[in-house]
């Protein structure tokens, strides 16, 4: 009996052949017919699942979103002391590892490429920031951070740090090894919090 794939599972699928497309040949080598031949399909079998390559587009990154926003759920969901919680939620945004490098990589390809088409509606917004925001937030709740911090400005220093240490990852994976962005972090929050 043949298998048999969901409409949503099928649109998954061909989001991630559009992801290898372009960490192979980059946005502009990201063709319909190269993203279908990935996946394993003929264009118009593709054309099935999305009207057309922006509304792939668009697809595949809220499916980058959902499955980073998936982990940070799963994250904040355990139980571990304020502190660890915040480093191990700002390590989810630098590519520490094969599936983060390739989320990170495929989203800075994206976000380049919408950079020019205002014409493009429903695109993602890019919520680290945000993220970062409640966390310090979330720091300040529980009482750990240090006392008369301006929280803003601690906001947009983390957020450049963890942006830093995406795009330099990157860009030279050679020379910023996972352990050493890890460092970075937890001495980015430790300079936050209250010593004990």
């Amino acid at each position: 009996m043949p298998k048999v794939v969901s409409h949503e599972e099928q649109r998954k699928r061909i989001a991630e052949a559009m992801w290898r497309v372009i960490l192979k040949s980059g946005m502009e080598g990201a063709t319909v017919r190269k993203i279908a031949a990935e996946a394993g399909m003929s264009a118009g079998a593709l054309r099935h699942y999305f009207k057309n390559q922006d509304d792939l587009l668009i697809y595949a990154m809220r499916f980058v979103n959902e499955r980073v926003e998936q982990r940070i759920l799963r994250l904040v969901r355990e139980d571990l002391p304020p502190d660890e919680k915040a480093v191990r939620l700002l390590l989810e945004l630098v590519p520490l590892d094969a599936e983060r490098r390739a989320e990170m990589d495929v989203w800075f390809s994206f976000m380049e490429h919408v950079r020019h088409r205002a014409d493009l509606t429903g695109v993602p917004e890019n919520r680290m920031h945000e993220l970062i925001c409640q966390l310090l937030a979330y720091l300040d709740r529980e009482r750990m951070l240090r006392a008369g911090l301006d929280l803003a400005l601690e906001a947009e220093r983390i957020y450049a740090v963890i942006d830093g240490l995406a795009v330099h990852a990157l860009l030279e994976p050679e020379r910023l090894r996972p352990e050493e962005m890890e460092r970075v972090v937890r001495t980015s929050v430790s300079q936050l919090c209250r010593q004990p």
